[in-house]
């Protein structure tokens, strides 16, 4: 009599391997990256041009800049279930579509008021493409040694995009107007369209549950009013209005979490909190890009405005730290297989810290040499850190809701580049504002636009007589750079935050 088999006699399933079609498929995910990525780092480079032909006060300067990432941030959990309950790679598409068209949109805008609402429905069409293209990512890459190298790669697209960016847009802002720089995602986004259909498999989460419209509008409601009051507070100080869209984003944000502890089937499982190593990723990456942010929104201006660097000097200034963001991702991987992450990642983010530390003790005194050596710092620590981190957030979720875990790690960024123009952006306006000396015998018009942004002191130097121009711009690039040291420090310490919740959050993952 033969004897029943026993669970001790199962073979063990090793994950199938990737092929030569899924490593072509990640090249397909990498698009959507590297446009997102040029499409932020362009508009840092393309400011000037904008400051000069709309002439956007400070704050519409700053919407400008957060109107996408602001609606991008609110809609990603959203997004992101959504691709789990309809198919991944059909969510994708209709982003690919949708970001297309809006773009060349956004190229047209008359007006500042019409570039900030091209930028918001960016943001929408956004959320749609970032989410898929890491939960995709989770489900065509099974093997976990496979998966890391894959991320790894895949996260490179981000600095890989911030280094082509400032070349490229530098070269269409210097040759045609402002608005070009937005029709680099047709191109981009065209061979998408055509290549992700034939290489990559549908993917959905198999009991995905009804769609939930009321989670939708308290993420959305959770978001945008803290950014607001975020913003409100840094421009303004402590007002009720402020103070109150804090409260109410916070409020929504509690209902939030409350609604999707209740729910059998929720948009976002808050369950994965509870897991260390996935809550800590997310708030490491939260972090990092706040400081990363906030040196690419101080450092785009000073090597134009303050340095003189045209838009290509001033691309090839980053592009070494950039470049080393790339290398770092990369060489982490095998690191990170034998080191834990809780020694890998604060590591990384001492050695950022550094960087940011180097502009904290200069202040506006840093010349381009040493803006360089700080960003190559910058960019090795935050390379390696964030590889190793999103593939904690990936690896702690379960395959099926790849995609709401994907949507949370994209929803840091995001939010980080928020926060990053928001906090760090403001104070430097604020500062500059305060720290101004406008000369005598300007226009109400031309008086407005120089107190408000060092762009717009830049267009009035123009117009002005050679002695009062070049005394405006020497009282505006000093005011600008008064807040630098500030804000450096502030960079200094998120870093070291950062890494002290790495060595808390993540001592019991194993490399």
């Amino acid at each position: 009599m033969s004897a029943l088999p026993t669970t001790h006699s199962l073979p063990v399933v090793a994950p199938a391997r990737a092929g030569t079609r899924e490593w072509l498929a990640l090249g397909v995910l990498m698009l959507p990256v590297l446009l997102v990525s040029i499409d932020n780092t362009v508009l840092s480079f393309a400011l000037p041009a904008i400051s000069r032909a709309l002439e956007p006060t400070g704050t519409g300067m700053l919407w400008i800049i957060d109107a996408y990432p602001l609606v991008l941030a609110g809609l990603l959990v959203s997004m992101g279930s959504l691709g789990d309950r309809i198919g991944r790679r059909k969510l994708l598409l209709i982003g690919a579509i949708g970001f297309c068209a809006v773009s060349i949109a956004a190229a047209f805008a008359p007006t500042t008021e019409l570039l900030i609402a091209a930028r918001a429905s960016l943001g929408f069409f956004g959320a749609m493409l970032m989410p898929s293209t890491l939960s995709l990512l989770r489900s065509v890459f099974t093997d976990r040694d496979q998966r890391r190298l894959a991320i790894a790669i895949w996260a490179s697209g981000f600095a890989a995009g911030a280094a082509l960016g400032p070349i490229v847009g530098g070269l269409l802002i210097e040759h045609f107007w402002w608005g070009s720089v937005f029709l680099l995602a047709v191109p981009v986004l065209v061979p998408m369209l055509i290549l992700t259909p034939l290489l990559i498999r549908e993917s959905k989460d198999p009991n995905p549950g009804p769609i939930d419209p009321a989670s939708i509008l308290l993420s959305l409601a959770a978001m945008a009013p803290v950014v607001y009051g975020i913003k409100s507070l840094a421009s303004e100080g402590i007002t009720v209005v402020g103070v109150l869209a804090i409260v109410v984003g916070v409020t929504a944000g509690a209902l939030f979490v409350r609604r999707q502890l209740r729910r059998p089937i929720p948009m976002l499982d808050m369950r994965l909190f509870r897991r260390a190593s996935f809550s800590g990723a997310v708030l490491i990456n939260l972090l990092s890009v706040v400081s990363l942010v906030g040196f690419l929104f101080f450092v785009s201006q000073h090597l134009q405005l303050v340095l003189g660097l045209s838009p290509i000097g001033s691309g090839l200034v980053l592009l070494p730290g950039l470049v080393t963001m790339i290398i770092a991702g990369l060489l982490v991987v095998p690191i990170s297989r034998r080191v834990r992450p809780s020694i890998v990642i604060p590591v990384g983010l001492l050695i950022s810290a550094t960087g940011y530390g180097l502009v904290a003790f200069l202040g506006g005194d840093a010349p381009a040499s040493v803006l360089l050596v700080a960003f190559v710092l910058l960019g090795l620590g935050i390379g390696a850190a964030e590889t190793v981190s999103n593939e904690l957030i990936l690896s702690s979720a379960p395959l099926d809701k790849a995609g709401a875990a994907s949507a949370v790690s994209e929803t840091a960024y995001e939010l980080g580049a928020v926060l990053g123009t928001a906090t760090l952006g403001t104070i430097l306006t604020a500062s500059y504002r305060s720290a101004v000396v406008l000369p005598e015998g300007l226009t109400s018009a031309q008086q407005h636009a120089a107190g408000e942004t060092l762009g717009g002191a830049t267009t009035v130097a123009d117009q002005l007589p050679s002695t009062l121009g070049a005394q405006l711009l020497e009282s505006a690039r000093h005011a600008f750079d008064s807040g630098v040291a500030l804000t450096a420090g502030i960079g200094v310490a998120l870093m070291v935050g950062a890494a002290v919740v790495a060595l808390v959050s993540l001592r019991k993952v194993r490399g």
